[in-house]
């Protein structure tokens, strides 16, 4: 079915935003300040906060799980050490294991092979029968699960790999179930800066999660780890329990002002019909595929650093345990302040009709991809110079949270009504750099040479300059007319 009607008149929403329309003039635009709406953002950012930093502990634990006297695993790097003197020795309690580089990627991209299966399911279940229970005992198994890896890791490289794959699945709902929920509560010229708020948990959490995992470390034992943000999880599980539903309607706490305010203003975007899902039309549509190609191009070089940063900062720039987590927060740091930078200006473009959201949705993808890509090329060629390695790749992560603005909320730009099913199936193709980057990346670095870390760099810089000319040729800005009419949910 081709994409036409309302995306190929790519300025509708320049001309009319839905919040000028006639039919919602009347409703006043609710108070951002305590909110219910900002609430939400606000808790389930707490939520991707858990989600991540449990994703992302293990690549800092896993410095110090291996045992350097091994052949393979020695800790000599490429680049002089930057050891502080008289160091305090740490870990002495904890197991070390003799894991080669083959294995430690199969252990650090497994948690993939579990977030693969839940993807699709993910945003179907949320649709169908809520997505607060969903997102939530998601999260909620995550965190059971990483409070069992010391336990799995001491039984065999087997079980851990098993153990990650389960955390996995049950994170896999995570964004689809979001999605789905923000569809009934982001008011369209609000989408930007919710969403944004919303997933920049995940670079909060990673940001938060590197360098503190390495002062556990450091301090404690790499047990430690993944007890301490277990506990963190529990708690967001409580809160989220008692002060999150899945819809307005069901808020017990919400403004009866706000609740017309965001029901007023989806009114138009939202689908019919409950009960049919126009598959045909999702799977045939190029606006959802150029998402799809977007979305598996950026996790490439996120997830690639995401699991691999740490080894690089030890193997090659020769970073201790404790100065590892906080130079591999730095590029999160950064991606998680441009994103919510990059949100308020989306919306502010958007609002005050100085460009439609097709336009805004492909500059920030553009913006947010190819900057990425060559900085991160760049820091293939710095050597050992430190400063400008770890700047370089600061700036290619942060420039990567302006795509949160981009391809990212474009699921909720062109079908609303199934933008957690959209997302469950670009995030399922976007689930398999996770799964073969790390071990890739691993493969290609037996010897840590800067010129093996170099073609890991161009591999990723290259995917995802292809990524963001797909989306800039094929991305839509306006509801699909097979996300709102049963005219057209089997295709002409």
């Amino acid at each position: 079915m081709d994409d036409f009607s309302a995306s190929d008149t790519e300025t509708d929403d320049y001309r009319n935003p839905l919040l000028n329309q006639q039919d919602s003039t009347k409703v006043e635009k609710a108070p951002a300040c305590c909110s219910s709406r900002y609430g939400l953002a606000l808790l389930s950012c707490y939520g991707f906060f858990v989600a991540y930093a449990l994703r992302v502990n293990l690549s800092v634990a896993m410095v110090d799980m291996l045992n350097t006297n091994t052949t393979g695993n020695t800790s000599c790097s490429l680049c002089p050490r930057h050891e502080e003197p008289l160091r305090p020795k740490h870990n002495h309690t904890a197991s070390t294991y003799d894991w080669d580089s083959d294995t430690q990627g199969w252990i650090l991209g497994s948690f993939f092979f579990g977030y693969i299966l839940t993807q699709v399911p993910g945003g179907y279940l949320a649709r169908r029968y809520g997505a607060k229970w969903l997102f939530g005992l998601g999260i909620l198994g995550t965190v059971v699960f990483t409070m069992v890896t010391p336990l799995a890791a001491d039984m065999g490289a087997g079980y851990l790999i098993a153990v990650r794959a389960l955390e996995g699945v049950g994170e896999g709902v995570t964004f689809p179930a979001m999605h789905a929920m923000w569809a009934s509560w982001a008011p369209p010229m609000e989408r930007s800066r919710l969403l944004t708020m919303s997933y920049t948990g995940a670079q909060l959490g990673t940001v938060v999660a590197l360098p503190l995992s390495g002062v556990i470390c450091f301090y404690l034992d790499w047990t430690y780890v993944f007890y301490i943000f277990g506990v963190v999880g529990l708690v967001w599980f409580v809160l989220w329990t008692f002060l999150v539903s899945s819809t307005p309607e069901k808020h017990k706490r919400i403004s009866e002002a706000e609740k017309q305010y965001i029901t007023s203003s989806l009114k138009s975007e939202l689908s019919p019909t409950t009960s049919h899902i126009p598959w045909a039309s999702i799977f045939t549509s190029p606006s959802v595929w150029a998402i799809v190609v977007a979305h598996f191009s950026y996790n490439w070089t996120f997830y690639t650093l995401l699991t691999l940063l740490p080894t690089y900062m030890n193997n090659v720039l020769g970073f201790s345990i404790k100065e590892n987590g906080f130079l591999s927060a730095l590029p999160y740091l950064g991606s998680w302040a441009l994103a919510l930078l990059g949100g308020l200006l989306a919306d502010w473009l958007r609002e005050r009709w100085l460009i439609s959201t097709v336009a805004v949705r492909k500059g920030f993808s553009l913006a947010g991809m190819i900057g990425p890509a060559v900085f991160l090329v760049a820091a293939g060629y710095t050597g050992c110079d430190y400063v400008m390695a770890v700047s370089f790749l600061t700036v290619s992560s942060a420039l990567g949270g302006l795509s949160s603005s981009g391809f990212g909320i474009s699921h909720l730009d062109i079908a609303p009504s199934y933008a957690g099913i959209l997302l469950g199936i670009s995030n399922t193709f976007a689930t398999v750099p996770g799964m073969v980057g790390p071990i890739i990346g691993r493969a290609l670095t037996h010897s840590n040479t800067i010129e093996q870390w170099r073609i890991v760099f161009f591999i990723s810089g290259g995917i995802n300059v292809f990524g963001a000319v797909i989306f800039a040729l094929f991305g839509k800005g306006a509801v699909q007319p097979w996300a709102v009419s049963n005219a057209y949910v089997n295709g002409p």
